[in-house]
């Protein structure tokens, strides 16, 4: 495993809340079970299935241009204002896997909530063919994203547990790439964890990528990359590098890449799920918004 930097306060790790974890077994092949399609058959034994109970969770729409923007949040039942994180899916959009990841971080303490970017679009979670998934995908401009995700933290700002003082962002694929774009567009920000986000443009609707945004980054971000991950190679994420020591990003963002770990490590619901990648990740962003003050 390769660090740029070490975090700042090992202690930090120590403050960490243990979080339970729920896994049981159920029929990989039901659309009830609430995952993407064209992400293959469900890896029931690995799949993370994290029980709301003393949480307060929910689903509502966003007003935006074109409609109604689905989002799922999560919180501590117990009253109180928390630090909030986004959670921005990956190219299948919003699925069970980002509304448990919502309950999770809930469970550590946080106000959670994600979104269907690709609402527009359809549900592309419902869509077995994954060359039609990101082929859809792809539409999505960079403009309407940045739009849409301004009003999301709009709507978080009226919500009466959510602490958007303390702003933390993440997201997995396709968003971890918006991790990146999003932190650079808007100050509000106070830091990110982008897990394997793409660094390759898609003209006309995403024509930059975040290697071409790190000098406009208003926060610390930690970018998670896989050192086998055969659609971001370790060529790129070099020049991510590279960019934020040019920019002197470094001194605040870093790159942690984990070696022979193909892409989509964290995703416990897929093959391409590795237990102690994940794991470890998990617990270097909950440091790493801890540390950088979404806690």
């Amino acid at each position: 495993m390769n660090d740029r930097a070490q975090f700042d306060d090992p202690h930090l790790e120590s403050l960490l809340p243990k979080i339970p974890f729920t896994r049981r077994g159920f029929i990989a092949s039901s659309l009830a079970s609430g995952f993407a399609l064209a992400a293959g058959p469900v890896a029931a034994q690995t799949a993370i299935i994290t029980p709301a109970d003393g949480l307060d969770v929910g689903a509502a729409q966003v007003p935006v241009s074109g409609g109604g923007l689905p989002v799922y949040f999560a919180a501590p039942k117990k009253a109180g204002k928390y630090a909030t994180v986004i959670v921005i899916p990956e190219v299948f959009g919003m699925h069970e896997y980002q509304r448990d990841i919502c309950r999770r971080l809930a469970k550590a303490g946080y106000y959670a909530i994600t979104l269907d970017p690709f609402f527009r679009i359809g549900d592309l979670s419902r869509i077995a063919d994954i060359k039609e998934v990101i082929g859809k995908a792809n539409t999505l401009a960079d403009e309407q994203m940045l739009s849409d995700l301004d009003a999301l933290v709009a709507f978080v700002e009226s919500q009466p547990k959510a602490n958007t003082k303390k702003l933390g962002i993440t997201g997995m694929c396709r968003g971890g790439r918006t991790v990146w774009m999003y932190t650079a567009h808007n100050n509000k920000i106070k830091a990110g964890v982008s897990w394997y986000g793409g660094l390759n443009p898609n003209p006309p609707a995403q024509p930059l990528t975040p290697i071409d945004v790190a000098d406009k980054l208003n926060a610390p971000v930690l970018g998670l990359y896989g050192g086998a991950d055969q659609g971001i190679p370790l060529d790129a994420v070099e020049r991510l590098r590279a960019a934020l020591f040019a920019f002197g990003k470094d001194k605040e963002s870093m790159i942690h890449v984990y070696e022979g770990m193909p892409h989509a490590f964290h995703a416990d619901y897929r093959p391409s799920y590795r237990k102690e990648a994940a794991e470890d990740g998990w617990k270097r962003m909950l440091v790493w918004f801890k540390k950088n003050g979404v806690a």
